[in-house]
């Protein structure tokens, strides 16, 4: 399945899940994956695997999608959408992936990487949505509650 179709189809499994156990209720389900050369990379299984993450994604462009699927579970109608953006990590040594791994950051993280947290100083540039990376891209979360009249507080001020 292609990477953007996998990303849309796990949104989706999760809000299903969800929304076959509450009756009323607006249920928002959401994945986010690496993407390098076709090829998800998804959570490291172990240390191991998130060195070997990082060794492929040093120096190089990925893409991360972010899909968000929601459901009234009242009424069963759905709505769907994806972020999408492109994340270079600078070159990296050996001794920097080891010593990020230690950090236990590449723990449950798509790439091995957390964007929000130390994983940044690994960032070389960024082209799209920053909070997609993070795993919830807000203004795509905003547009498609709209639809079901629900709004959102608009992002705070820096």
């Amino acid at each position: 399945m292609p990477p953007i179709r996998y990303v849309q189809w796990a949104a989706e499994a999760k809000a299903r899940a969800v929304a076959k156990r509450v009756r009323n209720a607006l249920v928002v389900g959401a994945d986010t994956e690496v993407v390098l050369d076709g090829k998800v990379f998804g959570k490291p299984m172990d240390r191991l695997h998130a060195r070997r993450m990082l060794r492929a994604l040093s120096g190089r462009t990925h893409v991360v999608y972010t899909a968000i699927h929601v459901i009234d579970a009242a009424s069963g109608d759905n709505t769907r959408g994806y972020s999408r953006t492109r994340v270079t990590l600078r070159r990296l040594s050996d001794r920097q992936i080891d010593a990020y791994v230690r950090t236990g950051e590449v723990q449950d993280k798509a790439g091995a990487y957390a964007i929000q947290a130390r994983g940044r100083s690994l960032v070389s540039k960024i082209e799209g949505p920053f909070d997609n990376v993070v795993g919830m891209p807000m203004h795509l979360l905003r547009r498609l509650l709209r639809e079901y009249g629900v709004s959102l507080p608009p992002k705070p001020e820096k």
